[in-house]
């Protein structure tokens, strides 16, 4: 209820003087104006609202008392009161005497009989300062969270291109977490199953194995870094193990380092084995490198056979974007997500050749740095075999989302649109005849359609169960 229900039996003997105080306590700022918006009278409190030249207000326009984009709504609370429309409350501005607008709502009403308007102000200067402060404090969030997301980019990074092996141990179980390349060239050098989920004394033999149970338990037990020299699996190298426990949220990990007493580097390690080059040359998949803008450096034979080019040369320099489905979106997406995260894994996309094929693939990509230099590091495999290169048929309809998604930029949208909405309507019927038990007279009914329409429709979705039951 907005109004009295009864405003003159229980307001009959309402004098001028009580209506003023009245007016004057329930708002922080009330002001009489005219109709032609001239300010007759006020009450407020001027060391309270701070408000900038109150003194010289009665005389003058209210519009003049507001800043400039606050006047249109001065014309409106105007032009609404004289009207006699219901009341409504508008935000302005006023000048503050520290140079700070002050947020005032008001909302006008007519005086019966005459041509002055009773205007009623609330102070939101209140307001204002909580939804500054929750905005502060949101973006106080936002740049912890990034600052948080960039420090575990920047330890994902260093952790993977170290070249001493590193590895992440539960505190309970002595499980390995988690292990850099480093590691899994020395300890998982056969790739008998890996390391993850193995108990670090598993990973070595013999005395080593006990040495490296008595070096954890002793490190749990006291809290305090410690090492001990290990031979390595094999027995051909000799380790210096060094054991700190940390404490990650109710648990505690142990963080193991593995390094040469002489600080060399293991041989499975070492500059002395297989040839990189020769290994990424006949890598079954393709292999890219490119710098930060996407330029072709160098690339491998399995990329220029995907491609149809004959050289590396014809390469070099070229972006890999002009290869790639869609063009001017996979490469943007991939290196954003690189500059962001450092890493990319199983991006879908098509590569097309030169003479008009085109291969599905999964790309999956790294960067790398040495000497100041940056490198993007890009494994292209070519997954056609499992996902179907062909291009659908108008009666061949996708299944899923992750199908649809697939289209974009081998098919027109039109052609997209379609097949969604056939999609959605093959869907609905497959359900309509789910929840009447496979009765094709009900689900018709339930779908608004003919019995006829309805086998023309199974017919079309190949929805052979169906159709050919009739």
């Amino acid at each position: 209820m907005k109004n009295f229900a009864a405003p003159k039996e229980s307001l009959g003997g309402l004098g001028a003087v009580s209506a003023a105080r009245l007016i004057a306590t329930a708002a922080d700022i009330a002001l009489v104006v005219d109709a032609e918006g001239v300010i007759q009278d006020l009450a407020l409190d001027r060391r309270e609202m701070g408000l900038a030249d109150a003194e010289g207000w009665i005389g003058r326009l209210w519009i003049d008392t507001v800043t400039t984009e606050s006047r249109p709504k001065i014309e409106a609370l105007i032009r609404d009161a004289m009207a006699g429309e219901e009341p409504r409350w508008r935000q302005v501005n006023h000048s503050g005497q520290t140079g700070i607008d002050i947020p005032v709502l008001y909302s006008a009403v007519k005086v019966d009989e005459t041509r002055m308007l009773v205007v009623f102000g609330r102070d939101l200067r209140t307001v204002s300062s909580l939804q500054q402060r929750l905005i502060e404090a949101q973006q106080a969030l936002e740049k912890d969270y990034a600052r948080l997301r960039h420090l575990e980019t920047r330890y994902r990074l260093l952790f993977q291109l170290s070249s001493e092996p590193v590895l992440v141990v539960d505190g309970a179980s002595e499980k390995v977490l988690e292990a850099n390349p480093a590691a899994l060239a020395v300890l998982d050098r056969g790739g008998r199953g890996g390391l993850m989920g193995r108990r670090l004394a598993d990973c070595f033999e013999g005395p080593a194995s006990d040495t490296v149970e008595s070096l954890l338990t002793t490190v749990r037990a006291t809290g305090r870094a410690d090492e001990a020299e290990l031979p390595g699996p094999g027995g051909e190298t000799r380790f210096r193990a060094s054991v700190s426990l940390l404490r990650q949220e109710t648990a505690w990990v142990f963080l193991v380092r593995l390094a040469l007493p002489e600080g060399g580097a293991h041989p499975a390690l070492a500059d002395g084995g297989p040839d990189l080059s020769r290994l990424v040359s006949a890598l079954p998949d393709a292999f890219v490198v490119t710098a930060p803008d996407g330029t072709i450096q160098s690339c491998n034979g399995a990329f220029l056979d995907m491609v149809q080019i004959a050289t590396e040369e014809q390469a070099r320099g070229e972006s890999l974007e002009r290869w790639l489905g869609r063009p001017g979106v996979d490469l943007s997406v991939m290196l954003a997500n690189l500059h962001e995260r450092g890493a990319l894994r199983l991006f879908s996309t098509v590569l097309r050749g030169d003479y008009g094929t085109e291969t599905d693939v999964e790309i999956s990509a790294s960067i790398a740095a040495r000497g100041g230099v940056t490198a993007y590091c890009f494994v292209i495999r070519d997954v056609s075999r499992r996902i179907s290169a062909a291009p659908r048929s108008g009666h061949e309809l996708p299944q899923s989302v992750d199908q649809l998604t697939e289209l974009v930029g081998r098919v027109s949208l039109k052609d997209v649109v379609r097949q969604t909405t056939d999609m959605i309507e093959k869907l609905y019927i497959e359900a309509a005849l789910e929840m009447t038990g496979d009765n094709r007279a009900s689900a018709a009914e339930m779908l608004g359609l003919s019995r006829q329409s309805l086998y023309v429709k199974l017919r079309r979705f190949g929805i052979r169960d169906y159709a050919d039951g009739e």
